[in-house]
């Protein structure tokens, strides 16, 4: 009995179209949804940066400066993601939106200009749990359809839940 065959004519096409990367579990229009998903959540990032930014450059106080430092590694580390989602985003054939005026109008965390570290950190523990619950729910859809897009959710997901529990110790002292 002879092997089974390759599907050559699959194999063509695979070879035609090798500088276009790993191919979608599911393309069409349901790409087209992921790709404005993860846009949104590129806004998220680039609004997290921003805030972290200013919480950086203006928290005050005895505990300030460690914490100021801290703001400033976790504004680094979401501009990390930030690159990631827009290069993934490139990757699925789609453009990353940067366009500045709707960045807060499709974050899913707020911008905030508090004045006193308390505040600070508090409003970067809300941002940071809406962001676990975005990347969870976006986990969840994504699923099976796309593993790369999956292990990247997970991957930003697990600094989210670091950065979620380093603010929270912050509270507790």
């Amino acid at each position: 009995m002879d092997p089974p065959a390759l599907n050559l004519p699959a194999l063509e096409a695979a070879r035609r179209s090798a500088e276009t990367g790993a191919p979608l579990a599911a393309g069409g229009p349901w790409r087209v949804g992921l790709i404005k998903l993860l846009n949104d959540a590129l806004a998220t990032e680039l609004v997290c940066v921003l805030r972290y930014k200013r919480h950086h450059f203006t928290a005050h106080g005895l505990a300030s400066p460690s914490i100021a430092e801290e703001f400033m590694v976790h504004a680094n580390e979401e501009s990390v993601h930030a690159d990631r989602l827009a290069r993934r985003i490139t990757q699925l054939g789609g453009q990353p939106d940067f366009e500045p005026d709707s960045l807060t109008r499709r974050s899913h965390a707020t911008y905030d200009e508090s004045d006193t570290l308390e505040a600070m950190i508090r409003a970067n523990l809300v941002a940071e749990r809406v962001a676990i619950e975005a990347y969870s729910q976006l986990i969840a859809l994504v699923r099976e359809r796309d593993p790369t897009t999956r292990r990247l959710l997970e991957d930003i997901l697990a600094d989210e839940t670091k950065h979620a529990d380093e603010l929270q110790g912050w509270l507790a002292e």
